[in-house]
Parts: C-alpha cells; sequence; structure tokens
C-alpha cells in the first residue's frame, strides 16, 4: 500500500513539476510574443512615417514644378502683353480717342 502511495505521489509531483514547466514555457511564449507585436509596431511606425515623408517630399516637388510653370507662364503672356502694347500703343489710343468723341 505504502509502495502505490508513493506512487501516486511521485505521479503528482511529475504532473505538478510538467504543469509548472508548462506555465513556464507559457509565460515565455506570452512575452515573446509582446516583444513581437512591439517590434512589429515600432517597424509599422516607422515605415509608416518614411511613407509620409517620402509622400510630403513628393507633393512638395509637385508642387513646385507646377508654381514655377505658372510662374513662368505669367511672365511669358506679361511679356506678349508688353509687346502687344508697345506695337499697337498707337492704334489702341487713336480707337480709344475715336470712341470717346463719337459719343
Amino acid at each position: 500500500m505504502d509502495n502505490v502511495i508513493n506512487k501516486l505521489s511521485e505521479i503528482e509531483q511529475n504532473a505538478v513539476s510538467i504543469m509548472e514547466a508548462a506555465n513556464a514555457r507559457k509565460k515565455e511564449f506570452a512575452s515573446e510574443m509582446e516583444k513581437k507585436a512591439s517590434d512589429f509596431d515600432v517597424a509599422l511606425e516607422a515605415e509608416t512615417a518614411k511613407k509620409v515623408t517620402d509622400l510630403r517630399a513628393q507633393m512638395e516637388t509637385t508642387m513646385q514644378s507646377k508654381l514655377e510653370k505658372q510662374r513662368s507662364d505669367a511672365e511669358q503672356l506679361l511679356k506678349r502683353m508688353e509687346e502687344s502694347y508697345h506695337e499697337n500703343h498707337r492704334s489702341y489710343a487713336k480707337e480709344l480717342f475715336q470712341s470717346m468723341i463719337k459719343e
């Protein structure tokens, strides 16, 4: 009978040891998963920040390009208007004068 009790006690101790080992492994796994999740969050945040920075830079370049084109177009239009004025200012003045004295 003592032999059976000793065997049962031994089995129970083994079961307790197995459960403790399983709990320890479970804690290690949870810690490992927490670290992986944290590393993933950090990496994702860095990647997102880089993409946002790249997109801003691209938009800034596009905006500067469009602004430069508008500036160039405006300068060309102003130049053409000045050339037209210098070539035709006498006829413009005559037309204006004629329209004023007709009334």
